[in-house]
């Protein structure tokens, strides 16, 4: 018992980061402000931004979806008081957190409340539904989940190529040095926090890949060597921690991002979107998750034409799933109406009525990616949609 008090005063004793102090004050002030409206006899309110796409607006400027001036309320009643009490908790644990350094994931957030009392959860809906509104509460404020240190068990992505990355030891403090160019046959993973990486990298532009084998092709190949570049495996649509990574290096390093998706519909309006301007249900964190300066390298519709990748029987039919995406996309979505080479590029998918996967070019051979399609179209990053 002695040992492990030991170390949590010296985690407690830690210098914290000026982020750190914001998120504290923030929390603390909003613990406070509630106390003082209850010893007034007033009922406390709580004020959320309202998020969904209704209440966002595409800044060209900023180059993602911003918040706009919605806000929802909710009152302390008879109704509410145990969500009341559990965000008071919760706020409470991430005070704890902070202070220790530490971290947690939302399943243990939800195993954690079981000795709350009353204020327990009975599901993980309804802890991560709390989680969510108080980082909506904070997000005015600039700070994220992150900050108040609870991450997702998700795998934030792999990362190889022209890139050192500082992190620092977790107990030490000391700090350490990544070489993504010696990872051998494995790859550097994205952690859930960020925030504290640093960079060095000579490279000319970042890879974000949509799928893993993909990534795993261009990583094994070594093609960040031929092309001077970092290589970023997005999984899918990207998790928030792998688009903050890339934020933050693309910001403290001035390097560009060059997307490489799929040809469809999700591959666009979902995974690219996501990652360029955010969505319209995230819109208080879009200020953190996106990457203005990201853009679109293909698979693009015109690229199925220049290729012959329909005679070559290398694409699929469009499902109405598709249609109603490109069309929704279209129709709603301000990112799409604002540009219209995007809105050019989503009509001409839908007239031709098929989709390209990535790896629809191993009709050629299995390396024609690599040595043809990349190499042409990183010489025309002018040509890359918006």
């Amino acid at each position: 018992m002695a040992v492990k008090k030991k170390k949590i005063t010296r985690q407690r004793a830690r210098k914290l980061t000026p982020l750190d102090r914001t998120t504290l004050k923030c929390i603390e002030d909003e613990a406070r402000r509630i106390h003082e409206t209850i010893q007034k006899k007033k009922k406390p309110e709580i004020v959320f931004p309202v998020r969904s796409l209704k209440n966002v607006t595409y800044d060209r400027r900023s180059g993602y979806f911003k918040l706009g001036r919605g806000r929802k309320r909710r009152d302390l009643t008879v109704n509410s008081v145990k969500a009341f009490a559990q965000m008071l908790r919760m706020m409470a644990a991430s005070m704890e957190l902070i202070r220790t350094d530490d971290t947690a994931t939302k399943r243990e957030a939800y195993y954690n409340s079981k000795n709350w009392g009353d204020a327990k959860f009975k599901e993980q809906t309804e802890s991560d539904t709390v989680m969510d509104d108080i980082e909506a509460m904070f997000s005015l404020h600039k700070v994220s989940r992150e900050q108040l240190r609870f991450k997702p068990a998700e795998h934030g992505g792999s990362v190889t190529g022209k890139l050192i990355i500082i992190d620092h030891d977790i107990e030490t403090g000391a700090k350490e040095e990544i070489d993504c160019t010696r990872m051998g046959s494995s790859a550097w993973r994205i952690p859930a926090r960020v925030e504290h990486l640093d960079f060095k990298t000579d490279a000319d532009f970042v890879l974000a890949i949509e799928t893993n084998g993909m990534y795993e092709r261009l990583a094994s190949h070594k093609f960040w060597r031929t092309h001077n570049c970092i290589l970023v495996e997005m999984g899918g649509v990207p998790t928030r921690s792998c688009r903050r990574f890339l934020r933050i290096l693309s910001d403290k390093k001035k390097i560009p991002v060059y997307a490489f998706v799929d040809c469809d519909p999700y591959g666009i309006a979902n995974i690219y979107r996501s990652l360029k301007v955010g969505s319209g249900n995230a819109a208080h964190i879009n200020t953190f998750f996106c990457v203005p300066n990201a853009r679109f390298l293909g698979v693009t519709p015109q690229d199925i034409v220049d290729y012959g990748l329909r005679e070559k029987d290398a694409v699929h039919p469009l499902k109405e799933v598709d249609i109603k995406r490109a069309k929704d996309a279209l129709k709603n979505d301000p990112f799409f109406q604002t540009h219209k080479a995007w809105k050019k590029a989503l009509e001409q998918l839908l007239r031709m009525g098929v989709r390209a996967e990535q790896q629809a070019f191993a009709a050629f051979d299995l390396n024609f990616v690599i040595r043809e399609y990349l190499p042409a179209k990183l010489k025309k990053p002018g040509s890359f949609l918006p």
